[in-house]
């Protein structure tokens, strides 16, 4: 099978490597950054000219954009999936979406002959380099089904979430747990520095206790070592989270605490932390108070 990969970045980049690595399938990649192309054919894979040479020539076509507005435009616009794959194409979407997103891109492919899955992932640029990432699937199960071994070639859990746009839902709503752990996690250890408790004990504590999550072990590796070079950059976590208080609009649901971290992350932004690790949260409250939260 040919598998065209377009965007390998910090998150497709390593799931495109393990794909090559995993399996026998052609691959053959696009990107604007040449690093990151060469970073792949040197594995093995070819590079193709353009989105629309990519999808022209691949059974499969997989995307991983940073943005919605730009998986629209690499979808369905001029040179873009829709106008140059052939029909009976499964296009695969990695990106982070919003529902409203993933279920038009999905009616223009289809209106193509083109099956499409919407995959959201979890797990950041580690786990997509171990191949331990989670997979979030909304489409056709028949589809998902038959690129199951694939999606499985670059993750270690792929959960079928029923149609378009589900897949969308349950990242959106995973993101917004993992941003409010973490922003609480800053106001934590915040607390425990000003109170004089050594960190290293209180990190300790908290990791072992019921006051762990994921939020918290990334806030307090990244703060307590003063390291804010960007795993997730700030400005993708304030869009996800943005398009998940989008979502609560939608069904209704008031926003109590969501909002709140959404007003960090701004704070944080208008700082000049944007292409920073999310974890610079913790940074609005240093600066408001004069004070580091550090131990090396």
């Amino acid at each position: 099978m040919k598998v065209g990969f377009i965007g390998v970045g910090n998150m497709g980049g390593p799931m495109c490597r393990n794909i090559i690595k995993n399996t026998n399938h052609e691959v053959v990649v696009f990107d604007l950054n040449p690093d990151a192309v060469k970073a792949c054919t040197e594995l093995g894979a070819s590079s193709g000219a353009s989105v629309a040479d990519v999808a022209a020539g691949c059974d499969v076509v997989i995307t991983s954009l940073p943005l919605p507005k730009i998986v629209e435009q690499v979808t369905l616009g001029d040179g873009g999936i829709a106008q140059n794959a052939r029909p009976g194409t499964v296009f695969i979407d990695l990106s982070t979406n919003s529902p409203a997103t993933a279920k038009r891109v999905n009616d223009g492919m289809k209106a193509k002959g083109i099956a499409m899955l919407e995959a959201p992932v979890s797990g950041g640029t580690a786990r997509a380099a171990a191949g331990t990432i989670v997979i979030m699937v909304g489409g056709d199960e028949a589809v998902f089904e038959q690129n199951l071994p694939l999606l499985k070639s670059f993750s270690g859990e792929v959960i079928h979430l029923g149609e378009v746009g589900f897949g969308s839902v349950a990242k959106l709503i995973n993101n917004m747990l993992a941003f409010c752990n973490s922003a609480a996690a800053a106001e934590a250890l915040m607390m425990g520095k000003r109170s004089g408790i050594d960190l290293h004990k209180l990190d300790a504590v908290i990791r072992n206790a019921s006051g762990m999550s994921s939020g918290y072990a990334n806030m307090a590796t990244k703060a307590l070592a003063g390291n804010f070079a960007p795993t997730f950059a700030l400005d993708l976590a304030h869009k996800d989270l943005r398009l998940a208080m989008e979502l609560a609009d939608e069904v209704g649901v008031p926003g109590m605490i969501a909002p709140q971290v959404l007003n960090l992350m701004r704070m944080a932004r208008g700082m000049g932390m944007g292409p920073d690790d999310s974890t610079s949260m913790i940074r609005v409250y240093e600066a408001a108070l004069n004070e580091e939260v550090r131990a090396p």
